[in-house]
């Protein structure tokens, strides 16, 4: 509290309801470099493109575990590469043994399908069945990027229809 001298006589001090904003702005300040160092931090940091979802995005935990399969099939688990044979000791030490956490798979656009079912099927055999795809968000309807000129689009029959050349 706040005191201020009054100039009549008397021996008690008039209380000030004032409040001093100044060392909460301070602290707020303070709090927001804080955050805002710390962010940066926080994110996993492997370089990889991921494909467009059009699905309504679920909550994510405090601490998610990230296994990402590059586009030269190599694995990350958070920031850092791991071999295949050693795939499941470093996953059973990254959740500490416990089998019911959800992993996240991310997978390059360039990955094929059978590739990322193999990863998927590491995944079974180490004994984590809580497995959850995760992709880029877009426009509903819509992909992350334009198809590539002579590309098919998505849901389009890329063999000629019969009696029609496949020739321009």
């Amino acid at each position: 509290m706040a005191a201020r001298i009054r100039e009549t006589a008397g021996d008690d001090l008039e209380e000030s309801h004032d409040i001093n904003v100044t060392p909460f702005i301070d602290v707020i300040l303070v709090l927001l470099i804080i955050f805002m160092v710390a962010a940066p931090l926080a994110t996993v940091d492997v370089d990889v493109d991921l494909p467009g979802s059009t699905a309504t995005p679920a909550p994510r935990p405090e601490t998610p575990l990230f296994l990402t399969l590059k586009s030269d099939l190599t694995l990350a688990i958070g920031n850092d590469s791991v071999s295949r044979p050693a795939f499941s000791g470093v996953l059973d030490s990254r959740t500490k043994g416990d089998k019911q956490t959800r992993i996240f798979l991310r997978a390059d656009r360039n990955v094929g399908y059978g590739d990322l079912m193999e990863v998927m099927n590491l995944l079974r055999s180490a004994g984590y069945l809580k497995v959850a795809l995760v992709g880029l968000e877009t426009v509903s309807g819509g992909t992350s990027e334009p198809a590539a000129p002579g590309t098919p689009a998505i849901g389009a029959n890329p063999s000629p229809a019969p009696g029609e050349s496949s020739a321009p």
